[in-house]
């Protein structure tokens, strides 16, 4: 009985020593890839508050710097239009994040819970557009804003992205996980589709519909190509394209510190808006992937 404590005591010893050994392996491996990933942030902002004459004077790089300077960000507004470029980028955003919302929440509750003929034939033939390549999308989209006349305007960027097929499948997924009584218990007290909409399900599937418009915020805040490819007016530049206008005839190719400080002015309010809403976005991942 005694050598059976024992052996039972040194079993349980040796495996809490092995847990702690797990745990210790763990957080290393963690901490390894945090620095990984935020290696690449740190050195964004360490440039941006290098002076010029000192960044091109070192031979090897510098990961700290005893005189950091606000230069390069005071540079980064009057050299080239960041201001502008960061005000149609807003305007770009809020637009297209607001008529996205309301079109995948219509298309998504008629998916979800009104029934006509052929829904599901439908929602198949919608859901095949994601196999689509988006190269060929661009193409069509643009010969159709062209042929509008719609070239350099703020609607010839916003309309093409109002839309989004895999935002509605994900709505109309997390749509159908609220029981369908409360469908019907709200069609009997006289409830129309409409306010059983606003009142019921948006509310209950809200931290979806924050994950979904954070993610499309992401998306118009770093679109490229489409706005790269509809306007040639710098009136109307993002800041991604605004990017490649201050490397071409704001800094140079060569004044890397201010085309980091322009970076960290842009890249700051995503890194935000993410920071505030982190929880919210990975409660609306979870509950997006779960069924019942």
């Amino acid at each position: 009985m005694e050598k059976q404590t024992t052996d039972y005591k040194k079993t349980m010893r040796t495996e809490k020593q092995q847990g702690v050994l797990r745990n210790i392996l763990v957080y290393f491996l963690l901490l390894l890839w945090a620095v990984i990933v935020l290696f690449p942030f740190y050195w964004m902002l360490l440039t941006s508050v290098k002076s010029y004459g000192s960044y091109n004077a070192e031979h090897i790089p510098s990961f700290f710097t005893l005189h950091p300077t606000l230069q390069n960000y005071q540079d980064a507004f009057t050299a080239v239009p960041l201001g502008r470029y960061l005000a149609n980028t807003l305007f770009f955003t809020i637009i297209t994040t607001a008529a996205m919302l309301i079109v995948i929440t219509l298309a998504a509750f008629a998916f979800a819970r009104l029934k006509f003929t052929g829904k599901n034939l439908t929602f198949t033939l919608f859901l095949s557009l994601m196999m689509i390549p988006n190269e060929l999308v661009i193409i069509t989209n643009f010969v159709t804003i062209t042929n509008l006349n719609m070239r350099n305007t703020f609607s010839g960027l916003i309309l093409p992205s109002i839309t989004s097929v895999f935002y509605i499948y994900l709505l109309k997924e997390n749509f159908e996980q609220v029981p369908d009584e409360l469908y019907r218990a709200a069609k009997v007290d006289g409830t129309s589709d409409l306010k059983y909409l606003l009142r019921v399900l948006m509310p209950i599937c809200r931290p979806t519909l924050i994950t979904v418009t954070i993610l499309k915020i992401i998306e118009c805040w770093n679109s490229y190509v489409w706005p790269r490819l509809i306007t040639d007016d710098p009136n109307y530049y993002l800041v991604s394209n605004g990017i490649q206008e201050i490397r071409e005839n704001g800094f140079g190719r060569e004044n890397i510190p201010a085309m980091m400080a322009a970076v960290v002015v842009i890249s700051a309010p995503l890194i935000v808006l993410f920071l505030i809403f982190r929880n919210k976005v990975m409660a609306g991942v979870s509950r997006g992937g779960t069924k019942g």
